[in-house]
Formats: C-alpha cells, sequence, structure tokens
C-alpha cells in the first residue's frame, strides 16, 4: 500500500518552529506523525540540523530521565487500559446526564404508550424517537457543555473522527433502548430508524454551518411545530411517519452524510462547538 509522506518543506519548518505554517498543515503532520515512524526518524534528523539547540535540550533530559524511565516501564507495560479509559476515547463525561434524560424520556413514552394515559391512536414513541439522539449529540460535541473542550479541540484527532467516535457512543446507547421500547409497544423499526438517522446526520450537517448546539435545538424545535403539535392536535400518525415517507428520509440522510463529508474540516474549528 503506498502511503504519502509529508514534505522536506514541512518536516523542516516544524522542526524550526516556523510561524508560517497554515495551522492546518501542522495539524495534518501531528496527525501523521503518530502513525508513521518514517516521518518521525525523517523529524528527528530534521531537529538535529535545523534547531540543534533543542536537539541538544532534548539529550540532556533525556539523559537525566533515562534511568529513571527504565526502571519505571516494566511497570507501566504490564498494566492494561482500564473499561474506563477505552470509554473515554469514544463519550465524555459531560454525555452521561443528556443520555440518563434520553433514556427516561424514553422510558416515560413507553411508559404513556403502555396505559391509557397515552394519546391513543398515536404513539409517543414514534413521535420522540427521531430527535432523541439529538441532544446526545450535542453534548458530545459542545463548547457549553463539555468543560474540556479546548483541551479536545487542540489535539490532532479532534474532527470529524471524534465526532463520529462520539455520535455512534450516543446510538449505542440510544438504538437499542428505542428497539425495546418499539417491540413493547408494536411500533416497527423502519418507522422511526431512518428518521432517527436522518436527523442525526441533519444535526452533524448543520453543526458544521451554525455550531453542533444550536443546529440540535433549531431540528428539535421545527420537528415540535412541523410534526408533533399537528400530530397530537389530531390525534393522527404525521404522513413523515408513516411508511410512504420513508424514501424522502433516505434522501434527508444521504443528504446529511454528504454534508459533513464535504465539510469534514469544519469540525477542527471552535464554532463548530457552540
Amino acid at each position: 500500500m503506498n502511503v504519502e509522506h509529508a514534505s522536506a518543506r514541512l518536516i523542516d519548518g516544524y522542526a524550526r518552529g516556523d510561524t508560517n505554517l497554515v495551522a492546518d498543515e501542522v495539524w495534518a503532520l501531528e496527525a501523521h506523525l503518530e502513525g508513521c515512524r518514517v516521518c518521525r526518524d525523517r523529524l528527528s534528523a530534521a531537529v538535529m540540523t535545523e534547531a540543534p539547540a533543542v536537539a541538544a535540550l532534548t539529550e540532556a533530559v533525556w539523559s537525566e530521565l533515562e534511568h529513571e524511565l527504565a526502571a519505571a516501564v516494566p511497570g507501566a507495560a504490564r498494566r492494561r487500559r482500564s473499561p474506563l479509559s477505552r470509554l473515554s476515547a469514544w463519550a465524555t463525561p459531560a454525555m452521561a446526564p443528556w443520555l440518563a434524560m434520553v433514556l427516561a424520556v424514553t422510558l416515560l413514552a413507553l411508559l404513556l404508550d403502555l396505559t391509557e394515559l397515552g394519546s391513543g391512536q398515536v404513539s409517543l414513541m414514534l413521535l420522540l424517537a427521531p430527535v432523541l439522539p439529538v441532544g446526545g449529540v450535542a453534548a458530545s460535541w459542545s463548547r457549553g457543555l463539555d468543560p474540556a473542550y479546548e483541551l479536545t479541540a487542540s489535539t490532532p484527532r479532534a474532527g470529524l473522527q471524534l465526532v463520529l467516535r462520539r455520535t455512534a457512543s450516543v446510538l449505542a446507547v440510544v438504538i437499542p433502548t428505542l428497539l425495546a421500547g418499539g417491540w413493547a409497544t408494536g411500533v416497527t423499526a423502519a418507522q422511526w430508524l431512518l428518521p432517527c438517522l436522518a436527523f442525526t446526520s441533519m444535526t452533524l450537517a448543520l453543526g458544521g454551518v451554525i455550531g453542533v448546539t444550536r443546529a440540535a435545538v433549531a431540528l428539535v424545535v421545527a420537528w415540535a411545530a412541523v410534526v408533533v403539535a399537528p400530530t397530537l392536535a389530531t390525534s393522527r400518525t404525521a404522513v413523515a411517519l408513516q411508511t410512504d415517507g420513508l424514501p424522502v428520509w433516505g434522501l434527508i440522510l444521504a443528504l446529511g452524510v454528504t454534508v459533513v463529508i464535504a465539510r469534514r474540516g469544519a469540525y477542527t474549528v471552535l464554532g463548530a462547538h457552540r
């Protein structure tokens, strides 16, 4: 497999600490260096020639720490990553209360559907399912909700990859819950799953333009005004939630995914955290 390595100009400039390097180039280089030994070796050689003072300082620090590190490495190598540390690569503590709220709302809707307190001909599970993941997605990549957003946004791996990881962790909690609720109430998965994924993709797509939190709020308000309120008022399932509307939801999902991929660079900008 052919691997495209970083250019000599970029590596030499990074070694010298040039301030005229474009931020996107620096981020891309740092992400590339994590998995490319060849470019790490080239960078090490460049530091020796382009920044001898830095190389001398690094060598001095290493000589002081070498014995201590040698003694500490065997103990560290024996330690395995805990489940919590693995989970932190996919989720953030700020998501926990939002996911708990989503589960509580799902259980409440299920309870109402199974009792006489529900709206009769309209399933509350079906009404709420499309927008339930939106709150968790907003919490997973929101400047106002994640106290560690500055650290997250400054890492080379920040961006679309991390957004998709956290979105997947939200869906991994929400979808099984909705499947269980749909089975208990007789709502077929086809009616809510496609709208659910479509809303999630559109939240990310709009989030790259106006911020994920604002996109989530806008979509929830639009859903409540256009679908939920008329459905509850007429006690009739909206056309958008009937099987005839599934092709439209498929198009919306495809559009959202296309926009997310086309604007993947937007998720490295702090504005996407709003």
